[in-house]
């Protein structure tokens, strides 16, 4: 086929333009930009509403149940159960090798057929959620107007968004929804002799539609139906609730207050220090974040003069930057890196074999992207920066095959047959060293954890690649050089006399220089080996004497940064917010700081809510702020989102009173560092046992924001009845139901008004559901119809309730968390200690057992993964280089370079100041395909030499090393290369990516250098074993 392809230009030509036309049409047609990749996540979740009841009735009469009904399930690896007021969360994690679907299908049955909720609990929602679902751009509707003046502005917005091409979800954010509340005071009702119920009860008969059937007249059917829904405030105002005595009616408006608003629920958004609303737009199928996010800006620009005065419509968070950044990354890298690769080729071979031999790159990823939408992957962070590690790397195939062509062009008087011979000369060793390659990034697509789903887009991308590139060095490539005539007169061309004389100088450095160090290290063979291994624990030694720290994930700064605000659970609404509007002062006055101080604008935008966002659950006594930050590569100064994060930390100080205030300004955060999870029945001990840990915890310095699940709790009233209540004829079930309904009230509706699914409540007013007087007050109505004040019937205890209660695997969970400063920290160390600490501790708790979560967990998950993934690569490759080679001990010499690889990469990591890493990790287990390449091929040549030419052991090996010498050289210094870009790359989006990309291209340079002296010392060595146990044994050696 080779030689075929070579003959048949045109062949190779259209396969070529075929590549890269599907290509480009697989990348405008198939292939959507999105920021983060969307990832079906493997747990179902089941989500259970009980009005008004406390936590432990929903655990005990939501979570329980529907724990106990799918445990046996199989396939479900993990139960986690939240139960708060009124709402039980259950999450059900699912083992990967099932169907989510499938199982999404049984769960849902088992869960229907539940038949024991309380009476008031809601229908139970069994849903596949997506992972990490983040809107693209957020529209914003800002001014000093009321909440639903606002609230309007905001979904004339949503509508007009959605009209536009191009964008098919979005949703309102930070707003309450919509309720009709009917609040009838005690007073009231008494006044005309009715209860809350028969209210409510009249309101639900009157206000619907009905329909009575029709009338089967001569000239056709005619329906018969009455139209009583009412919607609108006026509409329930206008109820007819009681006829008095002498004929007058009592409508609704003489007994109530109908006040057509929102939820009770309280929550405040504010926008650069104005009420908003928040209009969150989301990239689905195959849309492109960039451009629905320029759609909305186009959109905001010409509507901006449509708003109302003082009505503000901005955006906020544009995450299609990061996808345009990172965008411009890759262009600008594979410019730098593809413009040095091509100058390097070009110095050590012709323009013209340089410029085929590059052209590869671009035929090749053409090709990844005709094989992405097959596998679901988008252009996405990850995937992009897939193409940027693999820049210089693509090349090494067509490099070596280029090269040797070039070698016999060289000396050849036909153009076709030196392109067959040089292409056929080192298919074996080049094909084998493309799925070397192939086979060490594989394992990256397994590799558990949170993670692991991110991670998965890179070897996806990145195996199409080398195999494209294999395909176009095999049948493309030899098409094209065969036209190339290498003239032996001196040129004209002042490039091409200059690129002589350089490729002449380096070819005269290799026999002056390298030939003689190498016959030297031939001689002295033992002595190198030893001397390489000394090297070699030497270096392990320092690595293992702490000159290397370990990060799981390192912290990288976001361009947002954010306060998380928790007070105790029932701390007033009015309380927790003048704490946020403090933090939010604590913003503005910082930006203004550098603003008029220094000149720059560091922080762009300042949001903030109040009963959303806290570390735990929303309420009344949470919130959060967050601020917008220019990106690292577009600020004059040198201040990161770290040092702006302390300087805010330090304005605020402490908040009296508040269970946490924790600040966060970094990306790639799926967990905490530290987060150990204790599992028992009690609470009580639960409790013991997380505050000793905390204590233990505070004695680190570099540990701080250390929390737990547990909030002090919130208070509650339990409720015995008194004698006097049991001798009227009333039950605990009766009596708390007439209570919930005080307090809570009757749902006695849920209307659609528009889009808007809307409850209608019936209640008494605020003011009588507030203080324990009002409910003493409340009337209680006995089987006689006669009405006791409840204060006569029952006596009230005080007491603390929990504000939710976790379960995981159906027991009783308490989470213990902090952040560590991972800069001066040892990670391993700390959680090594905490164990100790723990073990140690729950020796007087016999009933409590603990687990590490969080980072540990993860790093636990994914070490596990890429250690089992080592072992079968470095099986694989063995087979692939014992396959070739026919042999069991040479695939040994070639695989001899790993540890050094290795070695090249820690130092890598030393020279750029940076700490090992999971990504500094995941780069070494891909380095160990990609360093055998170069001992691959010259191993081949050695036995080339050896067996076919009839040279001398020593001589081939000389012989072999001095002919690969410039192959070896430029595969690996075009790998650096192609990643030098990268390494110095100041984007927020790179910082985290950077580690794996130092692992390969220090790796592979310190890796050649070894290669080139290494492996021939082995091979000989090897070779005179055999020679010395074929004489022991008597029988005669062959080569």
């Amino acid at each position: 086929m080779i030689a075929w392809f070579a003959r048949n230009h045109v062949s190779a030509n259209l396969l070529m333009i075929s590549i890269l036309i599907a290509g480009l049409l697989s990348l405008s047609q198939r292939i959507p930009l999105e920021v983060f990749p969307t990832i079906e996540r493997q747990q179902i979740t089941v989500t259970v509403t009980l009005p008004g009841a406390t936590p432990e009735d929903v655990e005990q009469g939501i979570s329980i149940l529907v724990e106990e009904a799918v445990q046996d399930l199989e396939g479900i690896v993990e139960i986690t159960s939240r139960s708060a007021e009124g709402l039980a969360s259950i999450g059900l994690e699912l083992d990967s090798a099932y169907d989510a679907r499938d199982l999404l299908a049984d769960i849902k049955g088992r869960v229907d057929a539940i038949n024991n909720f309380p009476v008031d609990a809601e229908r139970p929602v069994v849903s596949l959620p997506i992972f990490h679902r983040r809107e693209v751009i957020t529209a914003v509707v800002a001014g000093d107007y009321t909440e639903k003046e606002i609230r309007y502005q905001a979904e004339q917005v949503k509508d007009d968004l959605q009209r536009i091409p191009g964008i098919t979800q979005v949703e309102l954010d930070s707003v309450r929804p919509f309720e009709i509340a009917i609040e009838i005071s005690q007073q009231r009702l008494r006044q005309y002799g009715l209860t809350l119920g028969e209210v409510a009860q009249k309101i639900a008969n009157s206000s619907k539609d009905i329909s009575a059937g029709n009338i089967k007249a001569e000239g056709g059917e005619i329906l018969v139906r009455s139209k009583g829904q009412a919607y609108h405030r006026d509409q329930f105002e206008n109820i007819t609730i009681l006829t008095q005595p002498d004929g007058s009616l009592v409508k609704l408006r003489e007994l109530a207050q109908v006040n057509d608003g929102f939820e009770e629920a309280p929550l405040r958004s504010r926008f650069n220090g104005k009420m908003a609303a928040f209009v969150d737009v989301y990239r689905v199928g195959n849309q492109s974040a960039i451009a629905v996010a320029d759609s909305v800006k186009q959109y905001i620009a010409e509507h901006q003069q449509d708003m109302p005065e003082g009505v503000e419509l901005s955006y906020w968070r544009d995450r299609s930057n990061i996808v345009k950044k990172r965008l411009q990354t890759l262009t600008n890298n594979a410019i730098q890196g593809g413009i040095l690769v091509l100058l390097l080729l070009t110095l050590f071979l012709r323009p013209s074999v340089a410029f085929w031999v590059f052209i590869g790159v671009p035929i090749s990823f053409m090709g990844a992207f005709i094989v992405m939408p097959f596998f679901g992957v988008t252009l996405n962070i990850f995937s992009l920066f897939a193409f940027l590690l693999v820049l210089g790397i693509v090349v090494d195939d067509a490099i070596v095959t280029g090269e040797n062509i070039y070698t016999h062009l060289r000396h050849a008087d036909n153009g076709l047959h030196a392109v067959v011979q040089g292409t056929r000369e080192v298919a074996v060793p080049v094909t084998f060293g493309v799925l070397t390659t192939v086979v060490a990034f594989l394992p990256l697509a397994f590799i558990e954890g949170n993670r692991g789903q991110l991670f998965m887009q890179i070897p996806i991308v990145v195996i199409p690649i080398f195999l494209f590139s294999l395909i176009e060095s095999k049948l493309v490539l030899p098409a094209h050089l065969k036209h190339i005539r290498l003239r032996s007169e001196k040129s004209s061309n002042r490039l091409e006399r200059f690129q002589q004389r350089f490729a002449d100088g380096f070819e005269h450095a290799i026999i002056k220089y390298y030939r003689p160090l190498l016959e030297r290290v031939l001689n002295y063979r033992l002595l190198t080996l030893v001397s390489f291994f000394a090297i070699l624990l030497i270096m392990i030694s320092l690595i293992m004497n702490g000159w290397s720290r370990f990060t799981f994930f390192p912290r990288v700064q976001s361009e947002v940064a954010r306060a998380s605000l928790t007070m105790p659970t029932g701390t007033p609404f009015e309380v927790t917010d003048r704490y946020i509007q403090k933090i939010t002062g604590a913003a503005f006055t910082l930006k203004r700081k550098y603003h008029e101080q220094e000149g720059i604008d560091l922080i762009l935008d300042i949001q903030s809510s109040t009963g959303i966002g806290g570390s735990r659950s929303s309420g009344s006594h949470t919130g959060r702020v967050m601020f917008e930050i220019v990106a690292p590569e577009d600020r004059d100064s040198e201040i990161t989102s770290l040092d702006l994060i302390k300087q805010w930390r330090k304005m605020i100080g402490s908040v009296p009173g508040a269970e946490s205030l924790t600040y966060r300004a970094e990306i790639g955060r799926v967990s905490d560092p530290i987060d150990i999870q204790f599992s028992g029945n009690d609470f009580t001990i639960l409790s013991e046992v997380g505050e000793k840990l905390k204590e233990q915890l505070a004695l680190y310095p570099a540990v701080f924001d250390i929390e737990d699940s547990l909030s002090s709790g919130k208070e509650e009233l339990q409720i015995e009845l008194k004698p006097e209540a049991y001798a009227l004829g009333l039950s605990r079930a009766e009596l708390l139901e007439q209570i919930r309904s005080g307090l809570f009230g009757f749902q006695i509706q849920r209307i659609q008004r528009g889009r808007d699914d809307i409850r209608v409540m019936v209640r008494f007013p605020k003011s009588e559901r507030e203080s324990i007087a009002s409910l003493l007050e409340q009337p209680i109505t006995t089987q006689t119809g006669v009405q006791v004040p409840l204060g006569q019937l029952v006596t009230l205890k005080p007491g603390i309730s929990p504000t939710s209660i976790i379960r995981i695997d159906r027991y009783r969970t308490l989470k213990v968390s902090a952040d560590i400063n991972k800069e001066t920290a040892n990670m391993t160390l700390i959680q090594s200690e905490l164990k100790e600490y723990i073990d140690n501790l729950l020796v007087n708790y016999p009933g409590v057992h603990y687990s590490m979560e969080g980072e540990a967990k993860e790093q636990s998950e994914s070490f596990r993964s890429m250690g089992i993934g080592l072992l079968v690569v470095i099986f694989v490759i063995y087979a692939l280089l014992a396959i070739p080679f026919k042999s069991y001990l040479q695939p040994i010499v070639v695989m001899s370079i790993i540890p050094f690889g290795a070695i090249g990469a820690i130092g890598g990591h030393w020279i750029m100041g940076m700490d090992l890493s999971l990504l500094s990790i995941m780069g070494m287990l891909a380095l160990v395909g990609v360093v055998v390449n170069d001992s691959l091929v010259l191993v081949d040549f050695i036995n080339t030499h050896k067996n076919e030419r009839g040279h001398s052991l020593k001589e081939a090996v000389l012989n072999a090393g001095v002919a690969r010498f410039r192959p070896v050289m430029l595969t690996s210094l075009t790998t650096f290369i192609g990643l030098m870009p990268l390494l110095f790359e100041q984007s927020t989006q790179a910082q985290f990516l950077i580690p794996m990309a130092v692992s390969l291209g220090f790796g592979i340079l310190f890796a050649t250098f070894i290669t080139l002296l290494l492996v021939p010392v082995n091979y000989m060595l090897l070779e005179e074993a055999k020679q010395a146990w074929y004489r022991f044994i008597g029988e005669p050696y062959m080569s």
